[in-house]
């Protein structure tokens, strides 16, 4: 139940940052990859502000005991660079390009604009749904 509490807060944190900083509004992170038009620096000030809690955070992580809210730290183990993370990196960043939201902004901007964002979230879903569907569930 504790983690559950602690997933929510963490969740509607996560949304209202978004929606505060403007990333819901895909014509704002359209105008952020228009660097050679009417180019827009919020999202670079709404990343820079993520980089800068977490580079605090990844120092922090190793002096604790534990995290607070779970038994052990749950830390990325892989660093390779495979064809397949690249390529769905390259995906993301046209879809991204393409629609101006990403999953995080795309599902806080269904409490904003609940149907053009719900667009975007069943073509997001559809798109995971064929990616398990064509490799399996492993991935």
């Amino acid at each position: 139940m504790r983690t559950a509490i602690t997933s929510l807060i963490s969740g509607i944190l996560f949304g209202a940052g978004l929606a505060l900083g403007g990333m819901t509004d895909p014509a704002r992170v359209r105008g952020f990859l228009d660097i050679f038009g009417d180019w827009d620096p919020t999202l670079a000030f709404v990343m820079g502000g993520a980089v800068i809690v977490m580079a605090i955070a990844w120092r922090i992580a190793p002096r604790m005991a534990g995290p607070l809210f779970t038994g052990e730290f749950h830390l990325p183990t892989k660093s390779d660079l495979t064809p397949r993370l690249i390529g769905g990196a390259a995906l993301f960043g046209v879809g991204w390009g393409i629609a101006g939201l990403c999953p995080g902004p795309g599902i806080a901007a269904l409490v904003i604009e609940p149907t053009s964002a719900a667009i975007f979230v069943v073509a997001m879903l559809a798109g995971m749904a064929v990616v398990r569907f064509t490799e399996g569930t492993s991935s």
